[in-house]
């Protein structure tokens, strides 16, 4: 049961809800010009679900959307269509992000999505489906391996660790850039897979927060050379209200 309300930034109309500006690695992105040497990828997490709102681990359960998660990805998909074109779009195959991505589609003239697993949600092991209190009561190993620095532990109960998802959707991504040299193409995830691409793009800079639907702008360079443009933007949502918290897209995974 939830605890209490769920923390929202509320609509508020017309106002800026960059939320990370001082993410930014190298400055704001302009469209990709004609024979550009890389891939721009914009990189979308899913819309809201219930779970997030009530401060819930989803990792690999397939949580779908709720009613503000489908506005907020019509939303994402809206302004999306109004900014330089989109070839694809590329999901994870958990239902929270294809949805997202077929709502994107939808707005952007029928797009293609192309369901990837690679860009799934860290698998959180025994804690899918527990809040933290929670998990921390039935499970304190596991939470303390979710909660630690050390990236190689395995989540007990057939989880992850921050190095196998990091190997897993960074390789995703240089696929996808590969194959999309010169194009603009979306790719819909996770917090937790945004951590670590974030983190393949800017090794040097502190875990930050991707709320839901925010957009998140990587430049690859022959699959090797990252840059990230800019991100945790949620700009398109100051009519419709979010969570303050970005529970699932900041270091709490999942």
């Amino acid at each position: 049961t939830q605890d209490s309300e769920p923390k929202r930034q509320p609509a508020i109309p017309d106002s800026s809800s960059r939320v990370a500006a001082d993410m930014d690695c190298a400055g704001d992105a302009p469209s990709v010009p004609t024979g550009a040497d890389y891939a721009e990828i914009v990189v979308v997490r899913h819309g809201e679900t219930d779970w997030n709102a009530d401060e819930r681990f989803q990792g690999t359960l397939d949580v779908e959307l709720n009613e503000i998660g489908r506005r907020q990805a019509t939303a994402v998909g809206e302004r999306l269509s109004r900014e330089a074109k989109i070839s694809v779009i590329y999901s994870s195959d958990l239902k929270r992000a294809f949805e997202t991505a077929k709502l994107i589609a939808t707005a952007c003239d029928g797009l293609e999505v192309i369901k990837d697993s690679g860009l799934r949600e860290r698998n959180l092991g025994v804690l899918q489906g527990l809040q933290p209190h929670a998990a921390a009561s039935a499970h304190p190993e596991a939470y303390k391996a979710l909660q630690s620095q050390q990236t190689d532990l395995e989540i007990p109960g057939g989880g992850e660790s921050i190095d196998q998802v990091y190997q897993r959707c960074t390789a995703s991504l240089r696929s996808i850039s590969m194959k999309h040299k010169g194009e603009r193409v979306a790719a819909v995830t996770h917090g937790g897979v945004l951590q670590a691409l974030h983190a393949r793009a800017c090794p040097n800079k502190d875990p930050a927060t991707f709320p839901n639907t925010s957009v998140n702008i990587f430049h690859l360079y022959d699959g090797d050379n990252w840059v990230f443009k800019s991100g945790g933007d949620v700009s398109h949502l100051s009519q419709i209200e979010h969570l303050r918290t970005g529970f699932g897209g900041d270091r709490t995974s999942g």
